[in-house]
C-alpha cells in the first residue's frame, strides 16, 4: 500500500506501507512438532483466538505448505 510522507511544512514525499511482519515459532501438539511461521501481527493475533492446529489445517486446505 502507498501513500504520502507529509512534512511539518506541508511537502508530500511518496512512501511504502509495510505489513507488521514476524518470525515466530509455535509448538504444534498434534504433531508434535515446533514450526516456524512469518506472521503478520494480526495473524498472531488470529492464532491466540482459534487455535495453532485449527489455522493450520485451513492453511493446508488452501494448499499452502505448513
Amino acid at each position: 500500500m502507498g501513500g504520502n510522507k507529509v512534512s511539518h511544512s506541508n511537502i508530500k514525499t511518496k512512501r511504502r506501507f509495510l505489513p507488521n511482519l514476524q518470525k515466530k515459532r509455535f509448538y504444534l501438539a498434534e504433531e508434535d512438532k515446533w514450526i516456524t511461521l512469518k506472521l503478520s501481527t494480526e495473524a498472531i493475533r488470529t492464532i491466540n483466538k482459534n487455535g495453532l492446529y485449527t489455522v493450520v489445517k485451513e492453511l493446508r486446505a488452501k494448499g499452502q505448505k505448513v
